[in-house]
């Protein structure tokens, strides 16, 4: 990080002396601008900002007003040096007429992380050197994320044809997994846990069982108790779905996948993992998963109810259990309960 922040000084020492003090009124109305839902900036040759439309609030909540700081200071963050570099060009040498784009990426705790595409261009076309420039912000953050989103969904729907057994279970595991992290957020120890991980682990928590595509109908489904060997091949959906989901970009999908049944003390599996050894996200699934598990109906097991699943759970509080995280759902176990009853097979 703090080689970064120097990278980010060395570039603003490169750029052309900052404009006065008083900021120059851009020879143009703003008016169009006011009203757009788009995030407009208009920036000066030297790369300090003349105006911010009141669409900037969305994408720097924090950074208002905008009006003399430096583009770079503003977005370096979010575009990285590279990027910065390659606008210099365009805006000092004229490089591709003057226009440029790019994409940025902008990360609030609070609000997590907003993907933008960026279009810079010559404020006025008529001039032979351009003075002012329009900076335009896309959000295309829901887009490129129900992208993402649906590729996987659909090897959900592939993995409910195997194991037609589990009713609405994955997605009651998700809303239980967001409703732990939501108790966790800015708990000391916790800081991990941002808007991101809330809404990431709402999502991937469902796909933990994703890799049993791989297991054996006649395993998956069986009616009586697994033997060893049986056992064995069924442990492996964890690895599988590692593999299946290691493609897909943010690692939490794969921790779940991989670790959802490990076990604090160690005794769970596939690599054994012990306490903190376990990566946060699969330690609040593997919770999710157990509770519901207690309470379905399943063709090995009569359903418990919710008073005899806390119970149970809280037997298993520093073996099976993050000691930690127990205690937060025993807080909160009324909404795991209302969260089953709202969404019952």
């Amino acid at each position: 990080m703090n080689e970064e922040i120097e990278t980010l000084e060395t570039l603003d020492e490169e750029l052309p002396p900052e404009s006065p003090s008083v900021l120059p009124v851009p020879p143009f109305s703003v008016r169009p601008f006011e009203n757009s839902v788009f995030p407009v900036l208009i920036i000066d040759g030297h790369f300090t900002i003349l105006y911010g439309n009141p669409a900037c609030d969305h994408l720097f909540p924090h950074q208002i007003p905008l009006g003399g700081r430096q583009f770079s200071d503003v977005c370096g963050r979010a575009l990285g040096t590279d990027a910065l570099r390659s606008l210099r060009d365009v805006l000092l040498r004229g490089t591709h007429g003057y226009s440029w784009k790019a994409l940025a990426k902008f990360k609030e705790r609070e609000t997590g992380t907003l993907q933008a595409k960026v279009y810079v261009f010559p404020a006025d076309i008529n001039e032979r050197i351009p003075q002012n420039f329009l900076v335009f912000f896309d959000d295309v953050t829901e887009e490129n994320r129900q992208l993402l989103r649906s590729v996987f969904i659909s090897l959900l729907e592939a993995s409910k044809l195997k194991d037609n057994d589990t009713g609405k279970h994955i997605v009651r595991v998700n809303f239980y997994s967001q409703r732990l992290a939501e108790a966790l957020y800015n708990m000391d120890g916790y800081e991990e846990i941002d808007r991101d991980f809330i809404d990431d682990i709402g999502f991937l928590a469902s796909m933990h069982d994703v890799g049993k595509i791989g297991t054996p109908d006649d395993i998956l489904n069986k009616a009586g108790p697994l033997t060893d060997w049986e056992w064995t091949v069924m442990r492996e959906h964890t690895k599988n779905g590692a593999f299946i989901l290691s493609t897909y970009p943010n690692p939490m999908a794969r921790e779940i996948a991989l670790s959802h049944h490990e076990r604090w003390d160690g005794t769970g599996y596939p690599f054994q993992l012990e306490g903190a050894s376990i990566p946060l996200a699969p330690r609040i699934v593997a919770i999710a998963d157990v509770y519901d598990a207690l309470r379905m109906k399943r063709s090995y097991k009569a359903p418990f109810d919710h008073p005899t699943a806390v119970q149970k759970m809280v037997e298993w509080r520093g073996t099976h259990f993050d000691p930690r995280l127990l205690d937060t759902f025993v807080e909160i176990n009324d909404d795991f309960r209302k969260i089953y009853d709202d969404n019952q097979d």
